[in-house]
């Protein structure tokens, strides 16, 4: 199934039990569980799941390539989001919780660019749904991973293994998460049967809205955040989840994304 259709089946069959689902929650006052992880706003409204990925200026998101350019096709771009709308200005917002607007302990910040492989802008080609987004320092010259702690992003990992213990965060968009809190599942990834050169995961909660989520493996205690080998990209039900793992050319996106 397409990256995009994820959530629309698990929409239609009713909601699933979330027993495997770790739900966090922030109080105003504790550390927050996943500073690093949060929700890409496209004009405001929650999008897509974006988190911060440890770099040299510390101005790097991660987030799945159709949650900010639309798919091409037969060597052209496409022109609207999966859901046929215009994708929007994007902002990202680490740590967001609450309901309507919600709470931003970590601030907004303005994503200045976006870097995504032509394998998707041109082709929709799943096994590069990724991207890298440089993200503007705010007012005061700081960066986002400066606002969410330079030791809570996990550095990337261009050549993973299949098989990774991974803990996975994203946040469902409202209509299934109306306090929007985010959802964490840890688990073993698994090729994806139905194709090949993606990932696989099966745990429950993982609804439209959570496309981005990282996929982190060798997550550890405060002080080791693990590496980011691919973010969620699609999925047949809200249980069953995808992502696109991480190459040499998506090394390459980050790079660019470093620069600035």
């Amino acid at each position: 199934m397409a990256a995009w259709l994820k959530g629309l089946v698990a929409a239609a069959t009713g909601t699933a039990t979330l027993f495997a689902v770790a739900v966090a929650r922030y109080d105003g006052t504790a550390p927050l569980p996943f500073p690093t992880v949060g929700v890409l706003m496209a004009d405001g409204q929650h999008w897509c799941t974006a988190s911060v990925v440890d770099s040299p200026r510390g101005n790097v998101v991660a987030t799945a390539a159709h949650c900010v350019s639309p798919a091409g096709e037969d060597g052209e771009p496409g022109e609207l989001a999966h859901d046929g709308l215009a994708i929007g200005k994007l902002s990202f917002v680490p740590g967001f919780s609450g309901e309507g607007g919600g709470n931003r302990p970590l601030g907004t910040w303005k994503v200045r660019s976006v870097h995504v492989d032509d394998r998707w802008r041109l082709h929709g080609d799943d096994t590069a749904d990724f991207a890298f987004l440089t993200v503007e320092p705010d007012a005061d010259g700081r960066s986002v991973q400066d606002a969410v702690g330079h030791g809570a992003a996990p550095a990337p990992d261009w050549d993973s293994a299949v098989e990774r213990d991974v803990t996975v965060v994203g946040y469902p968009e409202e209509d299934h998460n109306p306090e929007n809190r985010p959802v964490s599942c840890t688990t073993q990834t698994t090729e994806d049967e139905d194709e090949e050169g993606m990932l696989y995961i099966n745990c429950a909660g993982f609804w439209t809205g959570t496309s981005g989520s990282p996929w982190v493996a060798d997550r550890g205690a405060q002080g080791d955040p693990g590496r980011l080998i691919a973010v969620l990209s699609g999925g047949d039900t809200d249980e069953d989840s995808t992502a696109a793992r991480f190459d040499g050319r998506a090394k390459a996106l980050y790079e660019q994304a470093a620069e600035g």
